[in-house]
């Protein structure tokens, strides 16, 4: 709330609103007049690494990724609040600062359609950080990755108590379960190691269920335990209901 204006005080009005300077001025009762401050600033802190060229369904992750920060980007300039961008990988990649205006949003739009990552692997907990040391004031912040890292908690944590912050976690089903066809030829993406692998095997197929789900576990806890909101969406599924019901109950807790 930011002051607005003074006026005279009229029955009914919240005694603790007078402005006890104006009124021993002009000798009768002032209030003083208070309006939302509508303004916010939002920022989507995008994951630019290896990892989200994946997707065996719909589209790749690092597309839905995209989609859905533009739908979160024009969602906020049609409420006339500042919105900004930060790709990341194990480095920064590319920040650009909040701003409003038609020109900005395209600038936006622009970057989440053809950006190029320099790097190839993910450094959540890096990402966090240098968010935290450039936005100095509070702000609205949703990350988008896959979040195949681990390591970020203390991060978070920080990250989460000055900043409105929201996760968004974009998962290909492929991912969560190796399926048996045999010898596969696989490539790590934020490494480049080529490696063939027995997915007829049953106890690497386990081993390797069992690794996705730790991640997706850690990710899900370290959200819970500092009290961050977070939404899990796939490539195979329709998101615009999902996303709506998720800031529907982020909007009701407020």
């Amino acid at each position: 709330m930011s002051f607005a204006e003074v006026r005279p005080y009229q029955f009914g009005d919240d005694v603790r609103a007078i402005d006890w300077n104006v009124t021993a001025r002009y000798n009768e009762p002032y209030i003083k007049i208070f309006e939302e401050e509508r303004e916010l600033t939002v920022m989507l802190l995008v994951d630019a690494s290896r990892s989200g060229f994946f997707g065996t369904q719909k589209m790749f992750k690092n597309e839905l990724m995209a989609e859905i920060s533009a739908i979160l980007s024009f969602s906020a300039i049609s409420n006339q609040d500042k919105v900004g961008i930060m790709f990341f990988s194990d480095q920064v990649e590319k920040f650009i600062p909040p701003k409003k205006g038609k020109s900005h949003i395209l600038r936006i739009i622009r970057e989440i359609i053809n950006f190029t990552p320099q790097h190839k692997q993910t450094n959540i907990k890096g990402a966090l950080q240098f968010f935290t040391s450039v936005m100095k004031k509070k702000c609205i912040a949703f990350v988008l990755s896959d979040f195949m890292d681990t390591g970020y908690e203390d991060a978070l944590k920080i990250t989460g108590k000055k900043h409105d912050l929201a996760g968004i976690r974009v998962y290909d089903p492929m991912e969560m379960a190796l399926p048996s066809v045999g010898m596969m030829r696989m490539e790590d993406a934020e490494t480049g190691e080529d490696f063939w692998i027995d997915t007829s095997h049953k106890g690497l197929r386990d081993a390797y269920q069992a690794r996705q789900q730790e991640m997706h576990q850690y990710f899900r806890r370290t959200f819970q335990k500092n009290g961050v909101d977070f939404i899990d969406i796939a490539t195979n599924q329709p998101y615009l209901a999902s996303l709506h019901s998720f800031f529907k109950k982020r909007g009701a807790k407020r």
